[in-house]
């Protein structure tokens, strides 16, 4: 088990070929940087180059479907990761956020039929969000990573099975 993550998995091969997509909110962005640099860091230590991993960064959460779905329709990805934070505040925004990113990321995924991951992290203060980027919480950057992988390798399978 990484000790970055509560998660205790092991992937189906390699990594090396897949190619992944990281879509992170500038939004929170102390915090968005650190799920990134779990994902990064995971990545590296399952050997994915650089050259298979594009980040690109949009304005909020609600954002990360509309950026997602460009990538999905380019057909070049085993999967794309969303990243974002979104901290409870005092007003029902909150809920609107996160409901419509949450539905909208898994449109992007059933649309296209690729692995979209949802690295949101949904708290209700700054504290929660920080002990999930490498606190007691574990990782959900690292854990968003090798969710992608882990369903890329799947999705692989299923169409290696399929034919």
């Amino acid at each position: 088990m990484n000790p970055k993550s509560h998660t205790p998995r092991a992937l189906q091969g390699s990594a090396a070929k897949l190619r992944f997509a990281l879509v992170v909110s500038r939004f929170n962005l102390p915090i968005t940087e650190k799920l990134l640099e779990g994902a990064e860091r995971c990545f590296h230590d399952h050997g994915v180059p650089v050259k298979n991993r594009k980040v690109v960064y949009c304005p909020g959460a609600f954002e990360l479907p509309q950026v997602a779905q460009q990538l999905a329709q380019q057909k070049r990805w085993d999967a794309i990761i969303c990243l974002g934070a979104v901290i409870r505040g005092e007003t029902p925004h909150f809920d609107y956020v996160c409901k419509e990113t949450a539905r909208g990321i898994q449109d992007v995924a059933l649309r296209y039929s690729i692995p979209v991951v949802f690295g949101v992290l949904t708290t209700d203060n700054e504290r929660q969000a920080l002990d999930r980027v490498g606190g007691p919480q574990g990782h959900k950057g690292w854990d968003a990573a090798l969710t992608a992988m882990d369903m890329a390798f799947l999705f692989q399978s299923l169409k290696r099975t399929s034919r």
